[in-house]
């Protein structure tokens, strides 16, 4: 059965910092477009971040600049970067990617930035 885990989360105040992981079992992220998303309480899920197999990165407007997406493809792993982090990033963080045309997501990791 294919699993993401993300981890890193956790309480941070405004203007600091955390880095986000997402490992998969089951499936190679290396070979995928994989994306980081967040919902924060009573909002629509958002993507904020994507990477290409190839390297091409994405980001939502509201993180641009601040977040920073990037793949270890020895630890096959996926990273998400976030800095200057404000209260309203708060939120839960998910990973997803798509393989043989099935959506993936982790079970999240819960971010709160502190004003």
């Amino acid at each position: 059965q294919v699993q993401l885990v993300e981890s890193g989360g956790g309480l941070v105040q405004a203007g600091g910092s955390l880095r986000l992981s997402c490992v998969a079992s089951r499936i190679t992220l290396s070979i995928n477009t994989v994306s980081w998303y967040r919902q924060a309480p009573g909002k629509q899920r958002e993507r904020v971040a994507l990477i290409t197999p190839y390297g091409d990165t994405n980001y939502a407007d509201s993180v641009r600049g601040r977040f920073s997406i990037s793949r270890d493809n020895v630890k096959d792993t996926v990273y998400l970067q976030m800095n200057s982090l404000k209260p309203d990033d708060t939120a839960v963080y998910y990973c997803n990617t798509n393989w043989t045309k099935a959506a993936y997501w982790g079970q999240g990791t819960q971010v709160t930035v502190s004003s």
